[in-house]
């Protein structure tokens, strides 16, 4: 009885153990995708041969996961790129306005350090979920699920 008993404590200690880094957010279609933490973008070659370029999932003191630009979805891309020309925007009376960062999810700076900008969302009649917050600094964050999680944007 007293082995068995160790042995399922050591299993649940081993599943909560390799489930740490886990999310219990939820993955849309939408979701970007990340990889391995590193301090710089890795180049690897894959089984099939071919070569794919990994962003880092954390790298600066803010904590927040990255996505590379070229993962995100072709509507961010178009969003940044906006952006990089100062417009015009598709939402003239929403996009390139104050972003308060009321949720305290990004680096704390004074009011009006950030902007936001809008990214299309195909099929939606609304403005949709997904934002692009740009920071004085040139640093841009995407958020698929209106403000609730960020991923800093590596270009």
């Amino acid at each position: 009885m007293a082995i068995c008993l160790g042995l399922l404590v050591m299993v649940l200690a081993l599943a909560l153990l390799t489930n740490c880094n886990g999310s219990s957010k939820e993955i849309t279609a939408d979701t970007p995708r990340t990889y391995a933490t590193t301090s710089t973008a890795d180049s690897n070659t894959t089984s099939s041969g071919t070569s794919s370029t990994r962003a880092p999932t954390s790298t600066k003191a803010d904590g927040l996961r990255t996505v590379a630009l070229t993962d995100l979805p072709r509507q961010a891309q178009a969003t940044v790129a906006l952006i990089d020309k100062g417009g015009p925007y598709p939402y003239p009376r929403n996009d390139d306005k104050t972003f308060g960062n009321f949720e305290g999810l990004l680096p704390k700076k004074q009011r009006g350090y950030y902007k936001e900008y809008t990214v299309a969302t195909p099929g939606s009649s609304s403005r949709g979920a997904r934002r692009i917050v740009a920071g004085e600094d040139g640093t841009m964050y995407y958020t698929s699920d209106h403000y609730k999680s960020f991923r800093r944007i590596v270009r």
